[in-house]
């Protein structure tokens, strides 16, 4: 199946302008200017879609979901519920990565592969972490490197909790064997072997990370710290860690998130290092708030929307080694939405070449033309 999305103003995250993009099977074939007439000639089915007054932009990476549910942290009536397939692709997410957090005695991870499995199945590609908050951590095979090397969904370790309570209060030397375990794991998988950290609100902040780089041989790539936005101070940490080298990441928990990038930006975070998650489904965290804020930064906080999307695209599959999505190029993956140039809102989603939303809703394909 062929599928040519044109008069479209494209940004690959960059702007690129009006051109059209060719889909082929699951991949973007070409993105430029297309003979159409030899399109045809073909005989394969062509389906052309016309993206006027559309932006084509990818589709959105999610690092951080609950994707089985956040645990019961106000007692077993408070646990959250499954994250659907539908909440993902009308919230225009095209990829995610699952995680545990708290509760890693009534949520499992056998569970967490299964409902990403069951995902990636639907047409979102997704992933997850190994691990949770506590350590040791949990893992399906007994051990951190095995569950990387040979798990084919597993990408790293996380959410693993510092600067919280509700954390196991391990020494930095703990943490230290843990992340030169995931990148071991990496290094040998060829994964991202990042440790994803859950920094809570405590005096500690990010200290612990800072630790890491300055007394043991750890990559900074492979650190990547999120909820950085809980406050100014977390956030001055956060930046002084991404000048390191290490990745960041800000939840869409509350709204607001506009103010938290502008304050990233002009303060020195370095842009390649930020990424935006979701956080869903903890309590007051769902898909849709990930478009939402992003809608929220361009529109009411005034930000660019090229400075803006990488940190929903690009930069959350670059921190995680996910070379065929994020950007818009020949050979990548063909995840990509169409959002209203107007509003922003989506109109058309995307996945690995099919159409999974159309204008606006579930797309049901014609009778007989497969999904």
């Amino acid at each position: 199946m062929l599928t040519l999305i044109r008069d479209g103003e494209l940004h690959t995250p960059a702007p690129a302008g009006v051109q059209p993009v060719l889909l082929v099977g699951e991949r973007i074939a070409h993105v430029g200017p297309v003979d159409e007439a030899r399109l045809t000639s073909l005989e394969i089915p062509c389906e052309v879609v016309d993206a006027r007054g559309c932006l084509v932009v990818p589709g959105l990476v999610d690092p951080h979901e609950h994707l089985i549910g956040a645990g019961g942290e106000k007692g077993f009536a408070s646990r959250m519920h499954e994250v659907t397939l539908e909440q993902l692709l009308l919230a225009g997410i095209t990829t995610v990565v699952g995680c545990l957090g708290t509760d890693s005695a009534t949520r499992h991870l056998g569970a967490l592969v299964g409902k990403a499995r069951q995902l990636t199945e639907g047409g979102v590609s997704a992933f997850l972490y190994t691990g949770g908050f506590h350590l040791p951590p949990r893992t399906l095979t007994g051990s951190v490197v095995e569950d990387l090397v040979l798990i084919d969904c597993v990408l790293g370790v996380g959410e693993l909790a510092i600067a919280d309570a509700r954390s196991s209060q391990a020494s930095t030397a703990e943490l230290a064997r843990v992340v030169a375990d995931t990148m071991v794991g990496g290094t040998l998988s060829g994964k991202a072997g990042v440790t994803h950290f859950h920094t809570g609100p405590g005096r500690a902040r990010m200290s612990q990370l800072h630790e890491l780089l300055d007394t043991y041989e750890v990559r900074p790539e492979c650190l990547y710290a999120t909820h950085a936005n809980r406050t100014d101070e977390l956030l001055d940490d956060a930046i002084a860690l991404s000048r390191r080298g290490a990745y960041v990441d800000m939840d869409t928990v509350d709204p607001g998130l506009g103010r938290w990038l502008r304050y990233y930006l002009e303060h020195g975070g370095v842009p390649e290092r930020l990424t935006v998650s979701s956080d869903a489904h903890t309590a007051g965290a769902e898909p849709a708030r990930l478009h939402q804020e992003l809608v929220a930064s361009v529109r009411e906080h005034g930000l660019a929307l090229d400075t803006v999307l990488p940190f929903f695209t690009a930069n959350p599959a670059a921190a995680l080694k996910l070379r065929q999505k994020g950007r818009l190029a020949p050979g990548m993956d063909a995840d990509l939405l169409l959002l209203d140039a107007r509003t922003l809102d989506v109109v058309h989603v995307f996945t690995r070449g099919k159409r999974r939303v159309g204008n606006g809703k579930l797309f049901v394909p014609p009778e007989g033309r497969g999904t």
